[in-house]
């Protein structure tokens, strides 16, 4: 007979203890970051049953199963509420893959190397914001990979979204109504650049931070190509490096033929008609993190989320099946692993009087700090939309590894400048349960216009210029 040292009370314990203490590292057996820095594995950081999906359903689930309406109670709390909701009342389905514990699996590389080089050299001014040792703005990475606190916890995601120094993403997005009908599709660009913190030696000259925009973290801009009656629409943010202060937001109409100033603080509203995607929910972090407060860790435990092999390039313009809604069309069909070890966060909108909503819960995964689920609650407290993303590896070798349950996806790989494998996001189920509308959307090869998805491949001034600028929005918009 085998007796486990750490069996499922034990780490029920641990994770119960270090959420009441409202602190603590990450890792039941050992403390993960050292571990994950100087193995490149996680594994050994938790017992058995938080890194095997069959040992911690004691063989009632295993890799490779479908979890549906029939058996979902068994995994009930592995997963969030709106997920849950999802499976047991509008048919949607998913797969379970394996648990990956490699840690150059889940960052993009230059990023990971900036996070390990960095490591301890950050922390938080009088003012509130992110700063090194001795003063200046953060020099990237994970300016805290063991975080502590809520505040460091958001701090990670706010001020590197993509975490790559430069994004271009290719998105088609596709509004469903309450009956599981297609009321809107859309093409639309995503550009970002960051202006501190840069990570890629190639990005200004190997410096930090990109000369003349010292008091800015980031501009990102939007720009939709399809269909012919939006087409030209555009939104630009100028993010200041300050969390206390709202960006610029700027729009371009087509119909009027100009650049027009928004009110910044308006971000919980669709960009364009139908969909229910609001600058306030990108990546979990869309508002400087000074105009929340309060933020708290609520709880820790394993989770089942999409955090790896998620990429599926063999599939036309990557684009994943759909399954579940009134249709079979709502959701997209995909897997979740299980993940040790998840930091659930909430705060508040403080710094927005007006807000529609009370407050956001933000599920971690404590190896990279990156969100599998973030669900945001109306001023009465009551769940009203869920923002779901899944991630990957951009190399189809990993996916082909014993015990990943992942499908054949042929051979793909997109690499970065010296070689090494991309990572990033790869699709988001944004979900309002109270409408009952769902809008999807997933990073693709290219989208209408003719645009494709890409990283770090256009010097920053240029990249700013061309995508990131007034007369760009107007260039972009004819």
């Amino acid at each position: 007979m085998h007796i486990k040292k750490y069996d499922f009370e034990y780490s029920r314990r641990a994770f119960m203890e270090k959420t009441a203490k409202g602190a603590g590292s990450a890792g039941i057996l050992s403390a993960l970051w050292p571990l994950m820095a100087k193995s490149g594995d996680s594994f050994k950081a938790y017992p058995e049953e938080l890194t095997n999906i069959e040992a911690y359903t004691k063989g009632k689930i295993k890799v490779g199963d479908t979890i549906s309406k029939d058996n979902v109670e068994l995994v009930q709390d592995l997963i969030d509420p709106m997920l849950f909701q999802e499976v047991s009342q509008d048919n949607r389905t998913f797969t379970i893959f394996g648990t990956q514990t490699e840690t150059t699996a889940q960052f993009p590389p230059y990023y990971l190397d900036a996070t390990l080089k960095n490591w301890g050299q950050a922390q938080f001014g009088s003012d509130g914001n992110v700063y090194t040792k001795d003063g200046k703005p953060w020099i990237g990475g994970h300016p805290f990979p063991e975080a502590q606190t809520g505040q460091e916890c958001i701090a990670n995601v706010t001020l590197s979204w993509g975490r790559h120094d430069q994004d271009i993403f290719a998105i088609p997005t596709y509004a469903l109504d309450s009956e599981g009908d297609v009321q809107y599709e859309y093409h639309f660009v995503w550009a970002q650049q960051q202006t501190q913190g840069l990570v890629n030696p190639a990005s200004a000259n190997g410096g930090t931070s990109l000369a003349g925009h010292e008091d800015m973290i980031r501009f990102q801009s939007v720009w939709f190509t399809a269909p012919n009656d939006i087409k030209g629409t555009a939104f630009m943010n100028e993010w200041y490096y300050d969390q206390a202060k709202f960006p610029e937001l700027y729009g371009y109409l087509p119909a009027f033929k100009r650049v027009r100033r928004f009110p910044t603080n308006q971000r919980f509203e669709p960009l364009v008609a139908g969909i229910n995607l609001f600058l306030s929910d990108a990546w979990a972090a869309g508002d400087p993190m000074l105009t929340w407060g309060n933020w708290k860790i609520v709880h820790r435990g394993p989770f089942l989320g999409a955090m790896h092999y998620q990429w599926r390039p063999n599939l036309d313009n990557w684009t994943h099946p759909t399954v579940g809604g009134p249709k079979g069309t709502t959701y997209y069909n995909v897997g979740k692993s299980l993940i040790p070890e998840v930091i659930v966060l909430e705060g508040e909108p403080t710094g927005f009087p007006r807000a529609p909503l009370q407050k956001r819960r933000i599920y971690l995964d404590a190896r990279n700090l990156e969100y599998p689920q973030a669900i945001s609650y109306d001023r009465r407290g009551e769940i009203w939309k869920s923002f779901e993303p899944g991630f990957s590896m951009y190399d189809t070798s990993m996916f082909k590894k014993p015990g990943t349950g992942v499908p054949d996806c042929g051979d793909h790989v997109v690499k970065a400048s010296d070689g090494r494998s991309e990572w990033s996001w790869n699709w988001v189920i944004s979900n309002d349960i109270q409408s009952k509308r769902v809008t999807r959307f997933c990073q693709s090869e290219h989208c209408q216009g003719g645009w494709k998805s890409g990283y770090d491949q256009i010097e920053p001034n240029k990249f700013i210029s061309d995508y990131i600028t007034q007369s760009a929005m107007r260039r972009l918009g004819t």
